[in-house]
């Protein structure tokens, strides 16, 4: 009798070929555990959708009528791991000491990554008339009031601005646009050859040609005032500080937009207004500004009675009319530790801290419509920053040299400041 058939003396071949099969469907087929119908397969639940932050409001441009008086909101955005201060003034378009003084516990250099910022984009509209180009020094923005077409409703544009350093002080009064260049050429003063000399060891060329070495930038207006001008700038993140020869300072991308709404013939106002208020949801609101080094006034000894006499007449009246009363305690304290940011004046002193608070926190990138795309002209490097900050305090000699000249219309061919 035979113990074995001719297949179990193949046994462990087979057993060989089944072995291999069942590998290579354990490898190829994997799926099987992972996809197959019944096969030790669990329900995955969806990942749950994070809602994204809303895009930034823009705060260039908002419609108004007589009845208003503020415009904006107070935002709020995260820092990236690279991002300075100036980088993120320049995305949501203010100023450097904008950002600083609304930031007052931030390191301006390195903010830090998620460390929220807020953004000041919320302002009050000088005190002055609704025409043409208003500059308000202390708050160091410029507002542009176009002339209202028929059926069409007011609008106001508003960029921040560098201005005069302490000893080049920027004037104020009013004078108007005479013309407007692009690219064009500096022929820098007497007064700043010798400073840049004395100061730097450096010798400035009589005539600087457009270009990347031209601190006015792309775009020029000149003014009714000799040697002082509208400009762009080279060093964009010089806007929002007093480190100018007297002229006013915008960044490229919002001179770029204000050379093209402005005509010649634009009147201009340059006001010094470090408190301005106007009427906001029923409530009197103050928006508070450092005071200029160079201000004469005496804002501590004479507070309420410049205050009072900063307030428009039609303010004061609606002030009287509803029987309100300024809060003097919050008044005091905002003026000591100004934060640039509108708040009641019948709110009590703690009220900025709610206003912080509830702000909407909005995603870290340029606004939509905004003048800005995002790209030209990359972050300042710390070197020249650094530099740019030095240059709001000039030597005593070059601050008694440059003593501003009274303001007087004539042809702006000459020397310039910058």
């Amino acid at each position: 009798m035979r113990c074995h058939t001719e297949d179990m003396k193949n046994l462990p071949t087979m057993k060989v070929l089944l072995t291999a099969a069942l590998v290579v469907s354990f490898t190829s087929g994997c799926s099987l555990f992972k996809d197959g119908p019944g096969w030790g397969k669990k329900d995955e639940a969806k990942a749950p959708t994070v809602p994204t932050m809303p895009e930034p409001v823009p705060t260039h441009r908002f419609v108004i009528d007589d009845t208003i008086d503020i415009v904006g909101v107070v935002q709020k955005t995260q820092a990236t791991k690279e991002d300075t201060l100036t980088d993120i003034a320049r995305r949501f378009n203010v100023g450097y000491e904008e950002i600083v003084r609304a930031n007052p516990d931030v390191d301006p250099w390195l903010p830090g990554e998620g460390k929220e910022i807020v953004i000041p984009s919320q302002f009050i509209l000088p005190n002055a008339p609704r025409d043409g180009i208003v500059i308000n020094a202390a708050a160091m923005r410029l507002f542009y009031y176009p002339k209202v077409k028929k059926g069409e409703p007011q609008v106001v544009h508003t960029y921040p601005i560098g201005i005069g350093k302490v000893g080049w002080k920027t004037p104020e009064g009013s004078t108007k646009l005479l013309r407007k260049t692009k690219d064009p050429v500096w022929r820098p003063t007497a007064s700043i050859i010798k400073e840049h000399l004395r100061e730097r060891g450096e010798k400035l060329e009589a005539v600087v040609k457009a270009g990347p070495d031209n601190p006015l930038g792309r775009h020029a207006f000149y003014l009714g005032w000799p040697t002082y001008m509208i400009h762009g700038t080279n060093k964009p993140a010089g806007v929002g500080l007093r480190s100018s020869h007297g002229c006013i300072r915008l960044y490229p991308e919002d001179i770029a937009q204000l050379f093209e709404l402005a005509p010649i013939g634009t009147s201009v106002r340059v006001v010094n207004q470090p408190y301005v208020f106007g009427w906001h949801d029923g409530a009197l609101h103050i928006q508070a500004f450092d005071v200029l080094e160079d201000d004469k006034r005496d804002w501590k000894k004479a507070q309420a009675k410049l205050l009072n006499k900063a307030m428009a007449e039609r303010i004061q009246k609606e002030l009287a009319a509803r029987k309100e009363k300024i809060d003097w305690a919050a008044v005091a304290k905002l003026s000591e530790e100004p934060r640039g940011i509108p708040v009641s004046v019948t709110g009590g002193p703690d009220q900025l801290d709610a206003i912080v608070a509830s702000a909407t926190v909005v995603q870290n990138k340029v606004a939509p419509g905004a003048t800005w795309d995002g790209i030209s002209d990359l972050p300042v490097d710390e070197a020249t920053f650094q530099e740019l900050v030095s240059d709001r305090e000039p030597s005593v000699e070059s601050a008694e040299a440059a003593a501003a000249p009274a303001p007087a219309a004539a042809p702006s061919t000459k020397p310039a400041t910058n």
